[in-house]
């Protein structure tokens, strides 16, 4: 059982010590630039990057000199952020609003795992190679070649990603394909209409059992199977992770491919627990097995390392200071890795569903601003579209700036990678540096513009600059890699809560709105007009009705 946190909520944050001094602080930085701090410094590189768990992070390109990061420090340790840190992985009872544990990182604690982790494990792992052996069969002796995982939120986005990021090695059993649907209707009708039935297999994903639309979803699975072949017991093509296995098995799904969960575990931190199943069965067991190992490294990390070294503790530390004191009310992370491209989407859920409270952990109003939104794409479209305003916008927005060394397999295009990091790593660099009005006016005379036309044409062209940036580079994207950059945000996140004393592992805000939901669904079916609700949702539901009965 896990033990109850004995921390104390610390003294209001804007009263700290640390943080008048970061606000008289803050005053310094109007007259400074980045291409200068940079000019000025040389080895700036060098102090202010740091390695672990086989990342670099860079972090030169943000708004801090050495008293900044001292603050920051003082600050952590006036939150009392190591004591905090102790008692997440410790399994204490952090979620204070639900009275229970947010134990994620026991899920990859590897031989210290509970009991009931790593029996979990083992039996995701025996489920995974019958299947790669093709020893799993429908209901006709045919073996699975699809698997097909129905979730939403933190029971699809992680193991989506991880599916997309990790392929397998060349000359691995051949692993079924793998497909993930959350939202209800026609994105598993489409992908329905491609697959047999015989030989599919759907996980249903939901902790309680009960979520609306993969429920729906599997619902109409079952249907589909019905349509595709007669048979008493679709049981051998459904698998579940859930915390209610009595209600998977009233559904149909056999006892021995229920797979549990636990209410320590949150579901936007659920992809190392048997929700990574998907994920597994797409990778291999030893993948997988890398990618809990990069996480538990970056957890050691997290442990041992002091604030001013301790890469999750120093981004949420620099978020804060351009979050609170610039009043960059956004940041964007752009991961420059094709198989990263459903990385800001899994984000976007971790941070902002975790840390978008207005409340402190006793029920008190907040004084101070919390979390950001996050925002972003896949680097090499980005550049095309949002970096204009990035670059030349009114509002600074920090940037995660994400790259791999090499490509994971060693067999990929070197000179299409190489094309990639000279993109990614100029971005960076523009941010940073900018482009005078004059520089640009020197550019466009040397291109042969006339001297009325360059300096009319100069304003438009020059650039800022001093917008922040991090970078991080993977030596490539290997699971333990990945392990270790999720587990990295997901510690970057749970520090930005304690900084600003939120619990950051409930979301009644996501609660209240699926109850609402749930209540408002018989009106579209109900032949009275609705009247229990606000004079805009009632009016609403009528005209989908009237434009129902049109069609």
């Amino acid at each position: 059982m896990p033990e109850k946190s004995d921390r104390k909520s610390t003294a209001s944050l804007t009263r700290a010590p640390a943080w008048r001094a970061l606000a008289a602080h803050r005053k310094t930085w109007n007259e400074r630039h980045l291409r200068d701090l940079f000019a000025a410094d040389p080895r700036r590189f060098e102090r202010f990057s740091l390695e672990a768990c086989g990342l670099l992070l860079d972090y030169s390109k943000n708004l801090v000199v050495p008293e900044t990061l001292d603050l920051l420090a003082a600050l952590a340790h006036e939150r009392e952020v190591p004591a905090r840190i102790a008692d997440l992985l410790a399994g204490k009872r952090v979620n204070a609003t639900e009275k229970r544990a947010a134990w994620h990182t026991a899920l990859r604690a590897g031989h210290a795992a509970p009991r009931e982790v790593r029996n979990a494990l083992a039996a995701m792992r025996t489920f995974t190679a019958a299947l790669h052996a093709g020893e799993v069969r429908g209901v006709s002796g045919r073996a699975i070649t699809d698997v097909v995982s129905l979730g939403i939120g933190g029971s699809a986005l992680g193991p989506a990603l991880a599916t997309a990021a990790c392929v397998p090695d060349a000359g691995t059993a051949q692993a079924p394909c793998v497909h993930f649907v959350a939202a209800p209707g026609e994105a598993l009708s489409q992908l329905l209409a491609r697959l047999e039935a015989e030989t599919t297999l759907f996980i249903v994903q939901s902790k309680s059992f009960t979520t609306q639309e993969t429920l729906r979803n599997a619902q109409d699975a079952r249907a589909w199977l019905s349509a595709g072949f007669d048979a008493s017991d679709y049981g051998p093509h459904f698998a579940a992770v859930t915390a209610h296995a009595e209600a998977a098995h009233a559904f149909g799904v056999p006892p021995a491919r229920i797979f549990p969960l636990w209410d320590w575990v949150g579901g936007r931190y659920s992809l190392w627990s048997a929700v990574g199943l998907p994920a597994m069965i797409a990778m291999g067991c030893d993948r997988f097995d890398d990618m809990l190992a990069g996480a538990a490294a970056m957890d050691a990390h997290f442990a041992a390392a002091p604030p001013a070294q301790n890469m999750p503790v120093l981004l949420a530390l620099i978020g804060l200071w351009h979050a609170n004191f610039f009043g960059m009310a956004t940041r964007a992370v752009i991961p420059y890795p094709p198989g990263l491209a459903q990385l800001p989407a899994w984000l976007q859920q971790l941070e902002m569903e975790s840390l978008g409270k207005g409340v402190s952990r006793r029920g008190k109003a907040l004084r101070w601003d919390t979390g950001t939104i996050l925002w972003g794409s896949a680097g090499t479209e980005g550049q095309h579209a949002y970096f204009q305003l990035l670059h030349q916008g009114t509002r600074p927005v920090p940037v995660d700036f994400i790259a791999c060394c090499a490509t994971g397999d060693g067999n990929g295009d070197d000179g299409a990678h190489a094309m990639m990091l000279a993109n990614c790593l100029a971005q960076s660099a523009l941010l940073m540096r900018g482009l005078t009005a004059a520089e640009a006016e020197q550019g466009l005379l040397a291109a042969g513009m006339t001297a009325r036309e360059a300096a009319r044409l100069a304003p438009h062209q020059a650039l800022p600059g001093s917008r922040p940036s991090n970078t991080l580079l993977l030596p490539s994207l290997a699971p333990k890699h990945l392990g270790a950059l999720l587990a990295l945000y997901e510690h970057r996140t749970f520090v930005q809560s304690v900084l600003w004393d939120i619990n950051a592992f409930d979301q009644w805000g996501v609660e209240q709105g699926k109850r609402l939901a749930g209540s408002l669904l018989p009106a579209f079916a109900a032949d009275a007009p609705a009247v229990a609700h606000d004079a805009s949702t009632n009016g609403l539901v009528a005209f989908v009705k009237m434009q129902g009965n049109k069609s």
